[in-house]
């Protein structure tokens, strides 16, 4: 199976290609929100690098969201096209959860941000890659007072350095490497445990309303 996956929810732009082996290849650009101007050359190169055709892809997936507003917006009209194109099934995974998910393996709780601006970041808590707290739009303070005490505590996602420094990089808290990247590597990986949902009607997941939309 040719799964080809597209992350868009945040500044860094990823595109990944998982074939029914173990072969994976990937690219990925972080030089802010151009991903309308460079998802199809990413997706393009790609299948070129892996030496297939779009004929060949078996599924499309991308993150549902929560994330940038326009990214997500992006990633599920490029990942609709190309199943709507070629016949091939949709796959959407909440951008948390797929983040979380790389993780699952690590001890305590991983808490993987996104910064939503105003200081506040969306987030939720996972413990062995499972979800065990609402998706939430939060302060660094008030994400603070729902750690259960007495764990290690793993951060991620592309805000955690900022929620790092905001708690004063307390003793038992780390911060994973290469936070800031992308994460259609995971989302592939995701895919074929059989994570995520299905379905050419899904809609993206916002946890709060657009800047515009608040402003009506």
């Amino acid at each position: 199976m040719n799964i080809l996956a597209i992350d868009t929810a945040t500044d860094a732009l990823s595109i990944a290609l998982g074939s029914g082996g173990a072969e994976l290849w990937s690219l990925e650009a972080d030089i802010g929100l151009r991903h309308s101007e460079l998802v199809l050359p990413l997706i393009d190169t790609v299948l070129k690098t892996a030496g297939i055709t779009p004929q060949d892809l078996s599924m499309v997936a991308c993150m549902q969201g929560p994330g940038s507003f326009t990214g997500v917006r992006i990633g599920f009209s490029t990942a609709k096209g190309i199943s709507l194109a070629l016949n091939i099934p949709l796959a959407a995974v909440p951008t948390l959860d797929c983040m979380a998910y790389s993780w699952k393996l690590s001890p305590g709780i991983v808490i993987p941000v996104i910064d939503a601006k105003r200081r506040r970041y969306f987030t939720a808590l996972y413990r062995h890659g499972l979800r065990i707290s609402a998706y939430r739009d939060s302060s660094a303070a008030d994400l603070a007072g729902l750690i259960p005490p007495y764990e290690p505590i793993l951060l991620t996602g592309p805000a955690a350095d900022m929620v790092a420094q905001e708690w004063g990089n307390p003793l038992g808290l780390s911060v994973s490497p290469y936070a800031r990247g992308g994460n259609a590597r995971a989302l592939v990986d995701c895919v074929r445990d059989g994570y995520g949902i299905m379905g050419k009607e899904l809609q993206p997941l916002y946890i709060r309303k657009s800047d515009a939309e608040e402003k009506i």
